[in-house]
């Protein structure tokens, strides 16, 4: 059984420690102003995806994701040093999609104002296609 407490600490650890290499710095000038977001390790704990975001241009990002695939063996090293596990787990940089899915719901979320807002548009001058109360209520009986 795997044991995701342990995974999601590993995860953790290795997130810090791939961090904190990167505030020192490395020596590719392609390396620009990357955030690491997640780290999700497998049950086995033998692989980590790492999960980063770049501040820039798209090309800035590729550049990015170019570097930080060729110091893979620099942070792998790094986290072996670091952790207190049987095995170093491998290695896996996956750009992170937050910004483009940010950028979609923003999208979405004013796409749905504008619709709310022609909706109300249309409501101001509206009647009633019926009565005003279409619900069935109980009779009143006379008493005549």
């Amino acid at each position: 059984m795997a044991d995701h407490g342990r995974a999601a600490k590993l995860g953790d650890s290795i997130k810090q420690i791939i961090a904190k290499r990167l505030e020192k710095g490395l020596r590719d000038p392609r390396l620009g102003f990357v955030t690491i977001t997640d780290v999700r390790m497998t049950g086995d704990l033998q692989h980590a995806s790492v999960f980063f975001t770049v501040y820039g241009t798209e090309q800035e990002r590729e550049d990015s994701a170019a570097a930080l695939k060729a110091a893979t063996g620099l942070f792998r090293t790094e986290v072996g040093r670091n952790i207190h596990a049987r095995l170093t787990p491998t290695l896996e940089f996956i750009p992170d999609a937050i910004p483009e899915n940010a950028a979609q719901v923003a999208d979405l979320l004013a796409r749905a104002r504008e619709q709310d807002s022609s909706t109300r548009a249309l409501a101001v001058g509206a009647e009633y296609a019926g009565e005003e109360d279409p619900y069935v209520k109980p009779r009143e009986v006379d008493e005549e």
